[in-house]
């Protein structure tokens, strides 16, 4: 069975969402305080988060940060009443799978969290199947333990830094469009944000690559996007 906590400070919200997720079979458990939702979400397995972004005590930006910075990865869901592009981009880029806006259709709302769960079973799936370390000279990727080192030494990547890094690295010479990497790392695709790839990307290649001005392993393939080193 399926486990989902939802932090959401409006009973109205989360006993509806409770109800819907519930007739899928889903055991949820509800908090409607932030520092409380995240002391439950760090220290109990949870197979999705479903998260508000304005709490009392603590908010959700701030709660997914904590849970991504001690490698807390389980998928989550950002709800909010903000609807302003920059809201959204600055949940993405803290680690939230996937986010929806306030008042939402319950059938999206469903569909959502439908596809996250699916997402996330391939992804265990595959990952059971293939290899867990990869390593191209100095860059030394261990898939399991979401590590990676560079001339032995560890470096701090994001959630979406590492998934993207994973993903290219695991297909060397393959070009993805920004589009592509939108869907298959954030989970849909829409244009206008575009530039959350970019940004991930030049931020990954600051960490990773000696000369990020000259990089050697995430190359840029000039009218499509991005590949990683098929070379190496």
């Amino acid at each position: 069975m399926k486990k989902v906590l939802v932090v959401e400070d409006d009973p109205n919200i989360s006993h509806l969402i409770q109800i819907h997720l519930n007739d899928l079979g889903y055991q949820i458990q509800v908090c409607n305080h932030g520092r409380e939702g995240f002391e439950i979400a760090n220290s109990n397995p949870f197979d999705l988060i479903i998260l508000d972004i304005m709490l009392p005590e603590m908010d959700g930006i701030a709660i997914c940060q904590k849970l991504r910075a001690l490698d807390n990865f389980t998928p989550i869901l950002m709800i909010t009443a903000k609807s302003e592009e920059i809201d959204k981009v600055i949940g993405l880029e803290s680690g939230a799978d996937d986010y929806i806006t306030k008042p939402f259709k319950i059938r999206e709302f469903i569909a959502r969290v439908k596809a996250i769960m699916r997402r996330q079973d391939q992804f265990n799936m595959v990952a059971s199947k293939e290899a867990d370390q990869l390593q191209f000279n100095s860059l030394e990727i261990d898939e399991k333990k979401r590590k990676v080192l560079l001339d032995e030494k560890r470096m701090d990547l994001t959630p979406k830094e590492f998934d993207l890094l994973v993903l290219m690295a695991k297909n060397p010479g393959r070009s993805y469009s920004r589009g592509e990497l939108l869907e298959l790392i954030w989970g849909y695709d829409f244009s206008g944000y575009e530039h959350t790839v970019n940004a991930h990307i030049n931020r990954l290649r600051a960490k990773i690559e000696k000369d990020p001005n000259n990089p050697n392993f995430i190359l840029t393939t000039w009218g499509v996007g991005y590949r990683f080193n098929d070379e190496l």
